[in-house]
């Protein structure tokens, strides 16, 4: 498979398995669980808190895609509950416990960490500083399921710091990119307060940097064969298959955000 072919196969999957996690009351609860208050401190404190005690300005800065009020609000509610650190700790093991409850059991886990840690390993995080701190958060040696799934989270954050770059490299603003992707309204449940429609001629800038967003990670993925790269599509598509990610039952929507912009 053609590096480009990989990527496009892969980031969809990896992007939505990742929004799933962060959704879930299952993720909520945990925060819950250890004294955060109902609403965004778990997904904000822990999400984020790889960054350490940064100010909320630079937490800001570094997420892009979520609006200044809803990450100031998020980030300043669990404060008082546990250090930065130490909260993004907390978000590792409710990435791995999300996990091994979705992760479906036939998977080669294993064979898909190796792949995925190549990934993860060849990436230059300069000007990436989420996806780097997450990269240096431990993944756990007996439990490759929640390994898995921690990576599944590593590479969506790369994704992510590389997509807000090349947003901002296309003359858009990170709130421009959400009204494009999403429309006025949805856009302010993402934190954006009042967000006026987005000049016509700067609409195609949004596909021009999901192109470079790909090009971006390119080098990571030229690391595989043809060969690999086949199998590492083959291995997310079954990874994320959960049949009940989503299924009745269910209630997504109390964990977090849920920004649709691919590399969000």
């Amino acid at each position: 498979m053609e590096i480009f072919d990989c990527i496009a196969v892969v980031a969809r999957p990896i992007h939505d398995f990742g929004d799933e996690f962060m959704s879930d009351e299952a993720t909520a609860a945990v925060g819950l669980r250890a004294g955060f208050p109902p609403g965004r401190g778990f997904y904000c404190r822990g999400r984020f808190g790889v960054l350490g005690e940064a100010s909320v300005s630079v937490v800001q800065a570094v997420q892009g895609f979520l609006g200044p009020q809803l990450v100031a609000a998020g980030w300043l509610a669990g404060r008082s509950v546990m250090p930065a650190e130490e909260a993004a700790g907390l978000y590792a093991q409710a990435i791995q416990m999300w996990g091994r409850a979705n992760i479906p059991a036939d998977v080669d886990v294993e064979h898909f960490n190796h792949l995925a840690q190549q990934l993860i390993d060849a990436a230059d995080a300069d000007a990436l500083p989420l996806f780097a701190g997450w990269r240096a958060q431990a993944c756990p040696s007996d439990d490759p399921v929640g390994a898995a799934m921690q990576r599944v989270h590593v590479l969506r954050e790369h994704r992510g710091a590389c997509h807000l770059a090349a947003v901002r490299l296309c003359g858009l603003s990170a709130r421009a990119a959400m009204v494009i992707n999403l429309g006025d309204e949805q856009a302010t449940h993402y934190g954006w307060q009042e967000p006026h429609p987005v000049a016509a001629p700067l609409i195609p800038r949004r596909q021009r940097a999901e192109q470079l967003t790909d090009e971006l990670q390119a080098p990571l993925y030229a690391t595989l064969t043809d060969r690999q790269r086949t199998e590492f599509a083959q291995l997310v598509k079954a990874l994320t298959a959960s049949p009940t990610v989503g299924g009745p039952g269910r209630r997504v929507g109390s964990g977090s955000p849920r920004p649709r912009l691919l590399g969000a």
